[in-house]
């Protein structure tokens, strides 16, 4: 099974499809290892036409493609796997309607019992966050990089979220976190594809 590591790129919520495409295609061409469709819009028929063309955009780059807390969705475009919030019941529906081959992945906040639990219950990868102050979730918990530290037994790739951007990357990487999720660190304004080149490098 794929690992998940590196840089781990989340799609911004947009219904202007043709942006979207040029922005991940950026993010892909830079570096990202992983892309996660991350769409809370309730227009089925344009997440089930957006989740396609990236599923399709991911493989012809060779990178990872994970869904965002669609297990149906996921399904329907054939995505490597998808990630889910901190309910186990919600791990042991994926993995019984994706299979033994999908990566499941869930967010475990800033709890390392949780992510104990998920990894027990059938998770693939955890991810810790927000790491720093998120513009996408202000409210997350805050959850400090000694996590990384903290969960190096849990035998599973740990990815941090929330924040992250060029400035602040280094301090997550050199933590140990072996992937670092970013939406707007990486898709805000021009110049995707440097930045993604610029995060992916800090895993050379």
């Amino acid at each position: 099974m794929p690992n998940v590591s590196g840089l781990y790129a989340i799609t911004p919520d947009t219904d202007n499809s043709e942006q979207l495409i040029e922005q991940v295609s950026a993010a892909l061409d830079g570096g990202a290892r992983v892309l996660q469709y991350r769409n809370k819009g309730s227009d089925t028929v344009r997440r089930l036409w957006q989740a396609n063309i990236l599923a399709s955009l991911a493989r012809s780059r060779h990178a990872l493609f994970i869904v965002n807390d669609d297990i149906e969705l996921a399904q329907a475009v054939k995505a490597d796997g998808v990630h889910v919030g901190r309910d186990d019941a919600a791990i042991a529906a994926a993995r019984a309607a994706l299979g033994p081959a999908a990566l499941i992945g869930a967010s475990c906040y800033n709890d390392i019992a949780l992510a104990r639990a998920a990894v027990a219950a059938g998770a693939n990868y955890v991810a810790f966050g927000a790491v720093f102050p998120s513009a996408t979730k202000p409210q997350a918990v805050a959850a400090p990089l000694a996590l990384f530290a903290q969960s190096i037994d849990l035998g599973v790739p740990r990815v941090a979220i929330g924040g992250i951007t060029t400035a602040n990357a280094g301090q997550v990487v050199a933590a140990g976190a072996d992937a670092i999720a970013v939406i707007g660190g990486l898709f805000d304004g021009d110049g995707i594809a440097e930045r993604a080149a610029t995060l992916a490098a800090l895993f050379d």
